[in-house]
């Protein structure tokens, strides 16, 4: 008999399955106190991640506030049939794609080249204050930054004053009230407040590489410049590649402090995106099931997003998230 079971144990669990069990038991019970530490964090995701998700159901009904569950009107699809006829909120789409890509490129370009400008600067003291003065920015709510870029970018803000003394401009621009401006002056706002915090990551990678590097490379007369681009930015690589991927699981969240606040009725053709749009459309009109179906369609782009940069970062032999 206990032939015959040990041979339906090893049919049902392979060896090398069965190492690996207890291979993972045994981590747990060695590493317990840092489970032990996750529980908390465990808990919160699933509280404040996993059980809204419940409310999605909303997206598939005409969703009154005054009704219980079961009184509620099911509608299948019929709000993200209506997202997706929508003329505004196709263009509330375009406007979204765009400013997450300009966002996204301008601000790996610009946060990766202040970090090797800050790593190659030799004085300690002046590093440490243009370090400062860049992560600032960061510290300032968004209704403190737009309140001072709407006085920058009013008529009789300096912008105006500056480019009318350089001769580049002849008359003073209302450049809020301009719809093309926007997604120019929304990412340049957003640069000026973030790209200070977002080197952080790849100062800590630069950190991190051996410095015999770039001692050989200068004992082989490599320039400033090639120990830079053979060296530096090779070592920040690995980096790059994971917060980029992370990144385009954002690519659809273009916000949505910059664009309500800097926002109008002037330039609302290309300030409202799917956030502002949710609000307008959505919980200022008590219309909770449509923004509940924009929030799915965010999350399932988000998603195949993230999945399809992993895979394609794999293919090309960068490595991943997973």
């Amino acid at each position: 008999m206990k032939t015959k079971a040990n041979a339906v144990t090893s049919q049902a669990f392979p060896e090398s399955q069965t190492g690996r069990v207890k291979s993972f038991i045994a981590t747990c019970k060695s590493q317990k106190a840092l489970l032990l530490m996750t529980v908390p964090f465990v808990i919160w995701v699933f509280v404040f991640k996993y059980l809204p998700v419940w409310g999605w159901t909303m997206a598939f009904q005409d969703f009154k506030p005054a009704r219980s569950f079961s009184e509620q009107e099911w509608v299948g699809f019929k709000h993200f049939a209506f997202l997706f006829t929508d003329d505004r909120f196709l263009g509330v789409l375009r406007n979204t794609l765009a400013q997450s890509l300009i966002n996204l490129v301008l601000g790996f370009v610009t946060a990766i080249g202040l970090a090797v400008l800050i790593n190659e600067l030799t004085n300690v003291k002046f590093k440490r204050v243009v370090q400062t003065i860049s992560y600032l920015p960061h510290f300032l709510s968004w209704v403190v930054a737009a309140a001072l870029i709407s006085s920058l970018l009013s008529m009789d803000g300096i912008i105006n004053e500056l480019l009318i003394g350089l001769n580049i401009i002849d008359d003073k621009i209302l450049w809020l009230g301009v719809g093309e401006y926007f997604w120019g002056i929304l990412a340049a706002s957003d640069i000026w407040k973030n790209v200070g915090w977002n080197t952080i990551i790849y100062l800590a990678a630069i950190s991190m590489i051996d410095m015999e590097q770039y001692e050989a490379a200068k004992i082989d007369g490599a320039s400033r410049l090639q120990r830079i681009k053979y060296i530096t930015i090779p070592g920040m690589k690995p980096v790059i590649v994971v917060l980029l991927i992370m990144n385009m699981g954002y690519i659809i969240e273009a916000g949505f402090e910059a664009q309500y606040l800097l926002g109008n009725g002037q330039n609302i053709e290309y300030s409202e995106n799917i956030d502002v749009f949710v609000i307008n459309y959505g919980i200022s009109m008590f219309n909770f099931s449509l923004a509940t179906a924009a929030g799915i369609f965010k999350t399932v782009i988000s998603l195949i997003f993230l999945i399809a940069a992993n895979s394609f970062s794999k293919k090309m032999g960068q490595g991943g998230l997973y």
